[in-house]
């Protein structure tokens, strides 16, 4: 009879066992989210950046039907390289499992995964979220609903750009999902520094997120995800003209081709790579490396204050 466990890398089994902090890696960023050969040097960058910061990295992914926590660098390579990796939410997980298949998880997955190997911590670059004219649409991500029940800390710039912000903050307050800035009282915008909607809490220091989550433990209330909206600096965002000209153009693409579902993200994700010429994969790739050294350090926290 085949079994469905989740396997633990050995590093990672070591450090949960032990009480090292661990962060949670998505890899639809690896198999999606950026262009080959970029994604698998990035993928390899994130895990250093957080080792580098004191942690431990643990990308999640399926390998032929096994869900992994903790891909070692043949699996991370072969997620990157080959053609036929499914993009998993958590809907997904026990239909890939089943038949054996090789794919990527989204934030929903990632997060539903991480928290149910004992990882509190998990670092993106950009949440999903609500779609532009989704009230027509209904598109809407299930990292939001995931992120519901899930308690786990994402550190994240924000919502991706390519989406609806305002009404994806409406929806994390419905949801009832904590959202705090990380030295800002603005959602940050992905690509841009400032998405354009205040928030209500802010944070100052990785100590003190870390003290957020000991007191939603403690307090045993709430079951939902924290959302920690780490901005870019000004100086390192994509140019907002640029940015909105692109945006414009990718969405009216994205009508004429009739793209839709989980397809929406990648088509804009990879218009704004050729039609900025690589400029937005460069702000990409700096959002995902500050965003892994700071959950890096709130893993590094909050497993002090667990000590």
């Amino acid at each position: 009879m085949t079994t469905f466990h989740l396997r633990h890398g050995a590093e990672v089994a070591d450090a949960l066992r032990v009480g090292r902090p661990v962060v949670a890696l998505e890899s639809t960023i690896v198999s999606h989210g950026l262009p080959r050969p970029d994604n698998l040097r990035v993928a390899r960058e994130i895990e250093r950046t957080v080792r580098d910061a004191g942690a431990v990295p643990a990308t999640i992914g399926m390998i032929a039907g096994q869900l992994v926590v903790g891909l070692d660098d043949a699996e991370l390579t072969r997620l990157a390289t080959v053609d036929e990796v499914a993009k998993l939410s958590v809907r997904d997980l026990a239909v890939a499992a089943a038949i054996g298949a090789d794919g990527a998880t989204t934030v929903a997955a990632t997060s539903a995964v991480a928290a149910a190997a004992g990882i509190g911590v998990f670092a993106t670059g950009g949440l999903g979220g609500v779609h532009r004219e989704a009230s027509q649409s209904f598109d809407e991500s299930a990292d939001l609903t995931t992120l519901a029940r899930t308690p786990i800390a994402v550190v994240c710039a924000g919502v991706k750009s390519i989406l609806d912000p305002g009404a994806t903050l409406e929806r994390l307050e419905t949801l009832g999902v904590g959202v705090v800035g990380y030295r800002t009282r603005r959602f940050p915008g992905f690509y841009l520094t400032d998405g354009g909607f205040d928030l209500d809490w802010s944070v100052d220091s990785p100590e003190q997120v870390a003290t957020v989550l000991a007191a939603r433990e403690q307090h045993g209330l709430h079951t939902g995800g924290l959302v920690v909206a780490n901005p870019l600096p000004v100086e390192e965002q994509l140019d907002p003209a640029l940015h909105d000209r692109t945006l414009a153009e990718g969405l009216a693409l994205l009508r004429r081709e009739g793209v839709t579902g989980k397809a929406v993200t990648p088509f804009l994700l990879a218009h704004f790579h050729s039609a900025t010429e690589g400029a937005s994969l460069a702000v990409n790739i700096r959002i995902i490396l500050r965003n892994a050294d700071l959950a890096a350090r709130i893993a590094v926290a909050s497993a002090a204050r667990q000590a």
